[in-house]
């Protein structure tokens, strides 16, 4: 498997909305800014997101997203499937057809990997995440750098 860029980042987005959704619908602006992701890709993100119930745009002054549900109720898997990612590690993409004659030497091997996968990113929630001393850490740092660029320098 390898999970690209636009899977990491639609974890990153969403923990993202997480941790700073508390009175307020989160810009993609303060996404982009935060954890330096183009706006552009996250429109793109956030489109397939919405369009998968994931999370609800809120439009004008003041608007931006927050998630549809409580993060308790949103899985690691559900966020990185609805943005057109796989986690089938096998040549075939799950068709059995690896080979010319049906499926190749290790395509369970890569199945039941893909199933384990899929299974360990099911059973992990945002609030999971939210609750990680390490993105605790990380999203507190983040908050003081915000704070930091709007001190201005005399």
């Amino acid at each position: 498997m390898k999970l690209t860029t636009k899977g990491r980042y639609a974890v990153t987005a969403m923990l993202d909305i997480s941790l700073h959704c508390k009175d307020k619908p989160v810009s993609l602006a303060e996404i982009s800014d935060r954890q330096d992701i183009s706006l552009s890709y996250l429109e793109q993100l956030f489109s397939k997101l919405r369009k998968q119930g994931l999370v609800k745009s809120m439009r004008g002054p003041g608007g931006g997203y927050r998630l549809s549900r409580a993060p308790t109720k949103i899985t690691m898997s559900q966020i990185i499937l609805a943005v057109d990612e796989n986690v089938d590690l096998s040549k075939c993409g799950g068709l059995n057809n690896c080979t010319k004659n049906g499926h190749c030497l290790t395509h369970d091997l890569w199945m039941d990997l893909s199933h384990r996968i899929q299974s360990f990113l099911d059973d992990i929630s945002l609030q999971e995440m939210m609750s990680r001393a390490d993105v605790i850490e990380v999203a507190a740092r983040q908050r003081k750098e915000k704070i930091i660029k709007k001190i201005p320098i005399s």
